[in-house]
């Protein structure tokens, strides 16, 4: 296993890779991929994920008020993201008063 903090190993004995579980010739290969892609490609992928992420968070809000209208989830989904102040300043919503 690499050393290093935060799970990133160091250089000196060999090469550096940003996880100490991946190995170097991996590694190698998702740079060359990410390398090959088109920028559009990059832009896609990160709108899945990040979509999948949104899909993630509002199951748990789901879970934690099941009561809740669409209209509330979106609300509470943006305070997620975006924090309490941009839901109190922008939307009028505190979710400190109504609830993470």
């Amino acid at each position: 296993m690499a050393a290093g903090g935060a799970g990133v190993s160091v250089g000196g004995d060999g090469p550096v890779t940003q996880s100490p579980d991946t190995s170097p010739e991996i590694e190698a290969l998702l740079v060359a991929r990410w390398r090959e892609l088109e920028p559009w490609q990059k832009i896609a992928i990160v709108c899945d994920l990040q979509r999948a992420a949104d899909d993630a968070a509002v199951v748990g809000i789901i879970e934690r008020h099941p009561a809740a209208a669409a209209g509330e989830i979106r609300l509470r989904l943006t305070a997620l993201k975006h924090g309490r102040d941009f839901a109190v300043n922008f939307l009028g919503w505190d979710p400190q008063v109504h609830g993470w």
